[in-house]
């Protein structure tokens, strides 16, 4: 009988330790480093819209480029590793980045203090400014201040968005720029808020565009890449601000700045 026992008392154990050792395994599992995981993986998924010109859209080939996915590869050859873009509308960029579908978002991020409570960001590629921008006969609005009680088109939750409201004004969502021109054209929304570049992006396309910025902030906005809070994601942020802090100094983001833009937004300076 206490052979049996003794028999019984063993073989609890070796389940016990089976399992504490499965449990240890899979927690270890769910934290593992990023940087790791990446790399292993041989590539980085990025996260963008695909209709932002000049920070990300497609040419007159349908290839993807611009300012964020250069910026992207050049992270990615950086860590040795391949991107995967991967494009989807603005909110859903941020829905994928939580729900680990991305690794990171390329997409003209501004640097919020409501973003930095949810992401750590990487150091800045980019500095700029934001315009209101109403057609060319308004007169009505010459401060943010004017935008209280106005109407204005912006990706829905987008910094724009945001600040518009925070004047006053009722914002339309729309899906891209050429929407949100559309509409300010047709007289359907009084204003619309977006980068300066994109602006000066969108006229040297289209001269002829009876529009004109009305105002712009004072002070430039960061551009970043957003990343996951958590320890596990620590050795990943570093390697990112490594490979800005290498295109930077080696004049690569000034460069690709001058090839989207036709000015250096690469320091704050500029």
């Amino acid at each position: 009988m206490k052979k049996y026992l003794l028999i019984l008392m063993i073989a609890i154990s070796v389940v016990l330790a089976f399992t504490s050792c499965r449990k240890s395994s899979a927690s270890s599992n769910q934290s593992t480093d990023l940087l790791e995981t990446v790399k292993e993986r041989g590539s980085i998924t990025v996260a963008t819209e695909g209709t932002w010109a000049p920070w990300t859209y497609h040419d007159e080939n349908n290839n993807l480029v611009g300012y964020d996915i250069e910026v992207a590869k050049g992270i990615a050859r950086e860590l040795g590793v391949e991107p995967n873009f991967i494009e989807g509308e603005w909110d859903g960029l941020f829905a994928g980045l939580n729900a680990k579908r991305y690794d990171i978002v390329a997409n003209g991020v501004e640097v919020t203090d409501e973003r930095k409570e949810a992401y750590d960001f990487s150091l800045p590629y980019a500095y700029i400014r934001t315009a209101v921008i109403v057609r060319s006969d308004n007169e009505d609005i010459k401060s943010f201040e004017d935008l209280d009680g106005k109407v204005t088109a912006n990706t829905i939750s987008s910094t724009y968005a945001t600040l518009a409201e925070s004047y006053g004004a009722t914002t339309i969502g729309v899906d891209d720029l050429a929407q949100t021109i559309e509409l300010l054209l047709a007289g359907r929304v009084d204003a619309t808020l977006n980068a300066e570049v994109t602006y000066n992006d969108y006229l040297s396309q289209h001269p002829d565009a009876p529009i004109k910025i009305a105002v712009l902030t004072e002070d430039a906005s960061e551009i970043s890449i957003p990343v996951r809070k958590g320890e596990e994601n620590a050795a990943f942020l570093s390697a990112i601000n490594k490979a800005i802090e290498e295109m930077r100094a080696s004049g690569e983001l000034s460069e690709l700045s001058m090839k989207y833009f036709g000015i250096d937004l690469s320091g704050r300076e500029n």
